[in-house]
């Protein structure tokens, strides 16, 4: 299993980068294919920000606490360009779905339908939660008609476990998937003992399982000196054994339980500082295209 660790250039930019050479490859397949032609393509961005490149929106002032690690450059980088970007793509997709869930920012959204006036037609923007949208759309979805390609972006610990398995359960979705590992899950798990009782919620919301306690951490016993004639007392207790890439690990594992082929490849992405502070992950749910699609996928992740 591979952990690539790009250090040159913004890593906003090297995640957007690996995602549009994706979007790229994946229209080519459907376009040059005669059995994949019949399939209507769709590009869904489910934390769409504003689509533009220096977003400076409401997101910036509701930054929760454990992301103080990411100063005002990451911050102002982080909603860039993947609305656009798929836009940009050619082939272009049949269907564009930008989600938001700031009104401001759907406002902003709304503009791009004048800049790409020859898609505007293919262009639907929802205002409201991700979460909701989603498993409500891949529910609603014909799949035996359609195909598509999602890109999971949030700021934050955002994607319910549950809105995985809906994507996964559709046969025909392609994910790209970004989890906070460093600006929050590592710091959610305390070296001694385990997370209070919130975080710990959060994290099996997360990962749809409370398996990551043992895979976080291992059980400790320490023994306490009792008084004079009187036995020991030993008080259990849990340390910390995850590291950055044993989250990775677990997470890929996780991932594998739903979806039918997932990259064993994962991108770790630093901020300006080089601390590391979220990992790209690619799964694709369709079990005929899925070993092409990780194929793909991986090479992109590693290069």
């Amino acid at each position: 299993m591979t952990l690539q660790q790009p250090f040159g250039g913004p890593w906003t930019e090297e995640k957007l980068r690996r995602v549009r050479l994706y979007m790229q490859e994946y229209m080519k397949i459907f376009k040059a294919n005669v059995y994949a032609r019949r399939y209507i393509t769709n590009y869904v961005d489910a934390f769409a920000g504003t689509g533009g490149r220096n977003a400076r929106g409401g997101r910036e002032s509701s930054i929760p606490p454990l992301f103080d690690d990411l100063d005002l450059a990451d911050i102002q980088r982080f909603y860039k360009g993947s609305a656009r970007i798929a836009l940009e793509v050619e082939p272009p997709f049949d269907q564009y779905w930008f989600i938001e869930q700031n009104p401001e920012l759907v406002s902003e959204l709304e503009m791009l339908r004048g800049e790409y006036p020859h898609l505007s037609h293919q262009i639907e923007i929802h205002e409201g939660d991700a979460n909701m949208f989603l498993q409500r759309w891949c529910r609603d979805t014909d799949w035996d008609r359609n195909r598509a390609l999602v890109f999971l972006d949030p700021f934050g610990m955002s994607v319910d476990w549950s809105t995985l398995q809906s994507i996964a359960h559709t046969k025909g979705i392609d994910l790209w998937i970004l989890l906070p590992v460093g600006s929050a899950i590592n710091r959610m798990l305390p070296r001694q003992g385990l997370p209070d009782d919130a975080w710990a919620r959060s994290l099996t919301r997360i990962f749809g399982t409370e398996d990551w306690i043992d895979a976080f951490y291992r059980p400790r016993s320490e023994v306490r000196p009792g008084l004079p004639g009187v036995l020991d007392d030993t008080e259990m207790g849990f340390e910390k054994v995850a590291s950055f890439r044993g989250i990775g690990e677990f997470f890929v594992h996780r991932l594998k339980q739903e979806f039918a082929g997932v990259s064993d490849d994962f991108l770790m992405l630093y901020n300006s500082r080089k601390n590391p502070i979220f990992m790209l992950f690619f799964a694709a749910a369709n079990k005929r295209g899925a070993d092409p699609a990780v194929r793909i996928a991986s090479y992109i992740l590693r290069r």
